[in-house]
């Protein structure tokens, strides 16, 4: 089983992405946080194997949140998702360590196949041809 930690600031879309991702086989959400501060102390706690984290969010930008995550749970993967993507947003993504990168508006079963091939050691970059969620590149 896949445990999956949402982090974003908009309640909305962590509803969505909760009963998305709680309706595939094999990953159950594990928690939620409505911004990148809030991770460091649900994280450990939740003990996740995928983090699904906001890019742009008040507080702590998610590529910081992400690298703070990281220094401290090596065995956590994270997976910046975001409604717009930059190659500035693209490459703190990767700097901060993430396995991959999505667009919130892409196709739904993407997000699947990325959370289960990041949880299996995989990536899911933009325009990676190895990626399960190939798209354009920034």
């Amino acid at each position: 089983m896949t445990r999956v930690l949402i982090v974003d600031d908009h309640a909305f879309v962590r509803t969505g992405l909760t009963a998305l991702l709680n309706a595939a086989d094999g990953i159950v959400v594990v928690g939620e946080c409505a911004d990148g501060a809030e991770v460091p102390g649900v994280a450990p706690r939740v003990r996740p194997d995928v983090v699904l984290m906001d890019v742009e969010m008040p507080r702590v930008w998610g590529p910081d949140a992400a690298r703070t995550l990281l220094t401290g749970q090596s065995a956590v993967r994270v997976l910046m998702v975001s409604a717009s993507m930059t190659p500035r947003t693209l490459s703190d993504a990767a700097a901060a360590g993430a396995s991959g990168y999505l667009l919130k508006g892409g196709d739904p079963k993407a997000l699947v196949t990325a959370v289960r091939t990041i949880a299996a050691g995989g990536t899911a970059w933009p325009g990676d041809p190895a990626s399960p969620t190939r798209g354009p590149s920034p």
